[in-house]
């Protein structure tokens, strides 16, 4: 075991995967020589090679459309979209041709690929370079959306993303790249697509959270717990489409109190389909409403830091938001 931050252990399973298969290449922009704007990718040309690790124009359709064909000829690429921000122009290569192949050809064809994309707010990133597309993609079958946020699930999840045969959108929040760190097996070991992880046991209240917002929740939780006795049973999905409702399911009956937490804008989101789950599915067992905490519905993040900061949930909205669920 040893202690990786996120970027690293993304970094070391994309290496392991294409140590073990010669069909696994990385495509995109800057990965090669750079090694990707967030030094995800750095090494990687120099130990596989420009066939394998392949710097692209910049042109979004094309990384994908190129990342499509070569997988249908026996390869099973890793297409780099450099923000999530950028990934429109690639929309009908995901949406109407990569998560339609193996249902338009009845199962005969596959789509093994895997777009990478790092969302989320981040300081000074503001219109362009800071938005959670996760809701894009979250309606589309025959596409799997990933979020790990903490390393150890990250680095087996990249890998998993990569041996399963069809596409998979796998979403890496910027701000938790070298923020959250934790010991990462050497060995291969795996942690399957499309199941959640309950990072804390509680018995008051259920958050849903992921990504930055995640890391939030849980040190929220604790000093909910020291100050308050309120214990916070949280759920992080990890995968965002197809979503683990049994995960999410028992612990709001568990808890019998719900609150979901994402930095995306609250209309349209995947906290809706979460809440909406819980609402349908557990009402029996509910103590109170199923609540949200998310973005205000404005078209991005601003670039002055206080708008920035109002447009996240901070830690004193998600503190407020629980301890108002808990007093139901």
């Amino acid at each position: 075991m040893a202690t990786k931050n996120l970027l690293q252990a993304i970094h070391e399973g994309l290496a392991e995967e294409m140590r073990s298969d010669e069909s696994v290449m990385v495509l995109g922009e800057d990965v090669g020589r750079a090694g990707g704007v967030f030094r995800v990718t750095q090494g990687l040309q120099e130990e596989f090679g420009d066939a394998r690790v392949m710097d692209t124009p910049l042109a979004e359709s094309l990384i994908v459309g190129s990342a499509i064909g070569l997988s249908v000829n026996g390869m099973r690429p890793v297409a780099e979209i450099q923000f999530a921000d950028f990934i429109p122009p690639a929309f009908d290569q995901i949406v109407n041709e990569a998560a339609k192949f193996y249902y338009r050809s009845n199962g005969d064809w596959s789509c093994p690929i895997t777009i990478r994309a790092p969302y989320g707010v981040v300081p000074g990133g503001a219109l362009y370079h800071s938005q959670s597309i996760e809701a894009w993609f979250c309606n589309t079958p025959g596409l799997k959306v990933v979020a790990p946020t903490f390393p150890a699930d990250a680095k087996a999840m990249i890998k998993s993303s990569i041996r399963d045969p069809n596409p998979v959108l796998f979403l890496e929040h910027k701000r938790t790249y070298r923020l959250i760190k934790e010991e990462v097996p050497e060995e291969d070991y795996d942690v399957p697509l499309g199941e959640a992880r309950v990072h804390r046991e509680g018995a008051d209240i259920t958050v849903v959270a992921y990504g930055l917002m995640l890391y939030m929740a849980l040190e929220v939780a604790e000093k909910l717990s020291e100050e308050h006795g309120i214990e916070t049973e949280v759920v992080e999905p990890r995968t965002l489409y197809p979503l683990d409702r049994e995960s999410i399911l028992d612990s709001a009956k568990k808890t019998g109190k719900v609150l979901v937490i994402s930095e995306a804008n609250l209309t349209g989101s995947v906290s809706g389909e979460m809440a909406a789950i819980v609402a349908r599915e557990a009402f029996e067992w509910l103590d109170g409403p199923v609540m949200r905490l998310g973005a205000p519905d404005v078209p991005a993040a601003a670039f002055a830091k206080p708008m920035m900061d109002y447009f996240v949930p901070s830690a004193e909205k998600i503190e407020a938001a629980m301890l108002e669920l808990a007093r139901y």
